[in-house]
């Protein structure tokens, strides 16, 4: 066990926590850790691009009033403007740092996604995640004064109550982490003068998703049980068309919005196109309003699946834009999307609420800034407007990143207290990780089947008090263990699928992706405000 003191920790190594790595380490120690391998994020999965105004008929107010529809009525406008007007500039960092965007004529080649009136989706093929990803990590090798820890799974925040237990009231400041060190298998303490928390989602919650396997909550768990507010858990976005498969094993993979953008339309069994009676924009109508329509045909049908048609459209246009999609349905699937439909199904996909942040990236714990899918900062509402996740997350790592120069400079010469190391005395290596196995099974079964697309009290009250008792078990199953990926990451599922039900029970009406049978209108009053819990 040791001690190692950074300047700034970072927790995530996706767009947010990167951006925000290379933008601070001029001014102290940096250390991003990340649980996998440093390309493993949400990020380097992300096909469809970055919604920002950079066309000439495009607008700046045009995106605005996209994404203030798509958010149903939660969104805060002076977040929605932030982000939004600081978009162009950003897309512009990262090209400084390296990133490459697909051109046409010389110019900035712009898609169109679900949701948008105008095509402005900066994008790299049907890769822009991976591309983004690939830049920042070049760039950050580069630089001296940051450390990149892989296989390193943060366990818990260190606040008030770890320095000193009768401190009142506790955490209200952070001041680092205990980290796991995978390959060595023990704990490290890492006192820092501030954390950003950018560790990502939450989609392994549910049995379909998209997520890397990584994606369990964890930043929201720590958070929560820091004494950090949580809100909008019950925003769960279910991207509409991942492929369906009878065996998946894994993340689903994701067939991005971008080919419904270029003009693929989804049919029924019968082969009707449904889009057409559901939304004007049929095809291209906000993410909420697609899932719901497909799970709609699936209940109504009886269908495992609905089906996605790019037949009709050019095919050497699809294999330029979709490259990876292409390839791997041929070789992966064996589904030749250019003569035959794509099997898809909606899939859990990326959390609209996460850790309360305000406008310049702090939560409610003093030292301790959020940035990316983790942060609920009020842009996304109860509905994410397509490709602006990685836009807010580029932003709000700016943000952040401004107040943690101020931090730092206004903090210069200040000596951390003693932080303690962590004790895992009286604990034991317990192998029975078929019971963990099973609670996860189970974990993600409810929440599949409870909390999915449609919700009701009935299924909520299930799966509440299933949950209530799976955490009391882990709880004590994790204080008897030592340390392992396996038992933090049931811990964090556990923890977060409880908090999402809790903030779901909170939301009696349906408003964008939280549609619940009991409750099928609007509340005007009180359905305009945060769950925060």
């Amino acid at each position: 066990m040791k001690a190692e003191a950074a300047d700034v920790l970072v927790i995530g190594s996706g767009i947010a926590g990167l951006t925000f790595a290379l933008e601070v380490a001029e001014h102290g120690r940096v250390i991003v850790v990340t649980k996998k391998d440093r390309a493993e994020s949400a990020t380097n999965y992300a096909q469809g691009g970055i919604a920002a105004v950079m066309g000439g008929e495009d607008s700046i107010e045009a995106h605005v009033r996209d994404t203030l529809e798509a958010g149903a009525g939660l969104c805060r406008e002076d977040i929605v403007r932030l982000v939004v007007t600081e978009g162009p500039a950003k897309i512009r960092r990262l090209m400084d740092w390296g990133a490459e965007f697909s051109e046409e004529g010389g110019n900035l080649s712009l898609g169109r996604e679900g949701g948008h009136s105008q095509h402005r989706i900066v994008h790299r093929e049907d890769r822009t995640g991976f591309e983004v990803e690939r830049a920042l990590l070049e760039s950050l090798k580069r630089h001296p004064q940051v450390e990149l820890w892989e296989n390193a799974h943060a366990i818990d925040l260190i606040t008030d109550r770890h320095i000193n237990e009768n401190t009142r009231p506790r955490n209200k400041r952070c001041y680092g982490a205990y980290v796991y060190d995978l390959e060595l298998r023990q704990v490290h303490t890492i006192p820092a003068r501030l954390v950003l928390l950018a560790s990502g989602g939450m989609g392994m919650v549910w049995k379909n998703t998209t997520n890397p396997q990584i994606a369990t909550g964890d930043g929201v768990a720590m958070a929560w049980r820091a004494g950090a507010r949580i809100a909008n858990l019950e925003f769960m976005q279910f991207h509409p068309t991942a492929l369906y498969e009878q065996d998946r094993k894994g993340r689903a993979f994701l067939i991005t919005e971008a080919l419904r953008g270029a003009g693929g339309i989804l049919l029924n069994d019968r082969g009707e196109r449904f889009m057409e009676a559901v939304h004007p924009r049929k095809e291209l109508a906000s993410r909420d309003i697609v899932a719901r329509a497909i799970d709609m045909q699936r209940k109504t049908h009886g269908l495992e699946h609905v089906w996605l048609d790019c037949t009709h459209l050019d095919p050497d246009t699809l294999r330029k834009e979709f490259p990876t999609i292409y390839t791997t349905l041929r070789d992966e699937h064996n589904i030749n999307m250019l003569r035959e439909p794509i099997p898809v199904v909606p899939a859990a996909h990326y959390q609209c609420g996460g850790v309360l942040s305000d406008d310049q990236a702090h939560s409610t714990i003093d030292r301790l800034l959020v940035a990316g899918e983790v942060a609920c900062t009020g842009l996304h509402g109860a509905n994410r407007l397509a490709s602006n996740s990685l836009l807010e997350a580029v932003v709000f790592a700016a943000q952040a990143s401004k107040e943690a120069k101020k931090i730092l400079t206004d903090s210069a010469g200040e000596e951390l207290p003693d932080v303690p190391v962590w004790n895992d005395s009286g604990t034991y290596d317990h192998e029975e990780y078929v019971l963990i196995r099973h609670d996860v099974d189970e974990i993600q079964g409810l929440m599949e089947d409870y909390v999915g697309i449609i919700r009701s009290d009935l299924r909520l009250q299930r799966a509440a008090r299933r949950l209530a008792t799976i955490t009391v078990e882990v709880e004590d199953y994790w204080r008897r263990t030592l340390v392992t990926p396996e038992i933090l990451e049931l811990r964090s599922l556990a923890q977060v699928a409880r908090l999402i039900v809790r903030c779901a029970r909170q939301r009696r009406e349906s408003r964008g992706l939280h549609t619940t049978t009991d409750y099928p209108g609007l509340d005007p009053i009180l359905g305009t405000r945060d769950t925060v819990i």
